[in-house]
């Protein structure tokens, strides 16, 4: 573990919510700044091990909180037999809102969603919009089963112009996929995990390589329970992939939202395929909304490219009025 780095804001937190300790890790430089929570992907799979590599500039604008959901990292690891549901997750997303609310003394707050954190932004805003002053989308997932279609279709698209003759019996051995329906079950889950190697290998989806491992080890909050809490994630939140996840499609219901909606998009991201995304965001209805489209960044856009990304937001934030 990394010394604990020396800001105007930096707190490490454990707190009560909805009966189990919940972490929660805020960094900043004023008190005053609008309050913006990071949701990270997964889910089971948390972010704040990364904070310390994308979001420095981000402080000048806004006080980040990352919050290691029921079933992710420092939460699961402190509560290993508390194992999220929706409605659960919706609850507690409510609940670390209201203690951050007061906690700055704010009357709304701003949330980004990325990947998994995403679906449940997404679904968060619709059913309390008077909590939210506007929602960033990023690794923006519409549905889940048109994600593994079209992000299949890629994949297969970028293995044949390859000539990879080894990629190519991968793909016949994992056989019909996503499948006209999603079953998100143990073998559809690590046939997934398969494809996901395969397109880490073409660029087209996160990829778990050393730059990856080196920024987590170098976290200022990292532990070795954080490694394990990485493996047992998926397993933790099995149920609500194969209940919520499999069938999550934003088409589905109204595309209208009371608050300001912005998607930031890496043009390289077949993991959850930006050009699904941008199709969904024209439909959109709202107070205010625009997107932005990043070259050369993929799943991870924040990483990717971090000056565009904080050039995204910090425009959104100039666009914005926050209460």
């Amino acid at each position: 573990m990394q010394r604990r780095p020396k800001k105007p804001i930096y707190i490490e937190e454990y707190t009560l919510i909805n009966g189990i300790l919940q972490f929660l890790l805020h960094t900043g430089t004023k008190p005053e700044n609008p309050v913006l929570l990071f949701l990270h992907g997964g889910p089971g799979s948390v972010e704040s091990l990364f904070a310390h590599a994308i979001q420095d500039k981000w402080e000048d604008i806004f006080t980040v909180v990352h919050w290691d959901q029921r079933g992710a990292g420092k939460t699961l690891t402190k509560n290993p037999k508390s194992l999220p549901t929706l409605d659960l997750m919706l609850k507690d997303l409510f609940a670390v809102i209201q203690h951050l609310k007061e906690k700055y003394h704010q009357q709304k707050i701003a949330l980004l969603g990325h990947s998994w954190g995403s679906v449940l932004g997404s679904t968060f805003v619709k059913r309390h919009p008077d909590q939210i002053s506007f929602y960033i989308g990023t690794g923006q997932v519409v549905s889940m089963l048109e994600n593994e279609r079209v992000g299949y279709a890629k994949l297969k698209e970028q293995i044949t112009g390859a000539r990879d003759e080894q990629g190519l019996r991968t793909l016949k051995k994992i056989g019909d996929y996503p499948g006209e329906k999603l079953i998100m079950d143990d073998c559809f889950i690590k046939k997934m995990a398969r494809i996901r190697r395969l397109q880490g290998k073409y660029s087209l989806a996160i990829r778990i390589d050393s730059r990856m491992r080196k920024i987590v080890s170098t976290s200022p909050i990292f532990h070795t329970s954080d490694f394990w809490a990485m493996i047992k994630g998926p397993k933790a939140n099995k149920y609500i992939m194969k209940d919520f996840l499999a069938q999550f499609d934003l088409n589905t219901e109204s595309a209208s939202y009371e608050i300001p909606m912005y998607y930031i998009l890496g043009e390289n991201d077949w993991q959850t395929p930006y050009t699904i995304a941008e199709d969904y965001f024209e439909k959109i209805q709202a107070p205010d909304k625009k997107k932005y489209i990043l070259p050369d960044a993929g799943h991870f856009a924040m990483l990717d490219q971090p000056t565009l990304f904080f050039d995204a937001l910090r425009e959104i934030s100039q666009r914005t009025f926050i209460v």
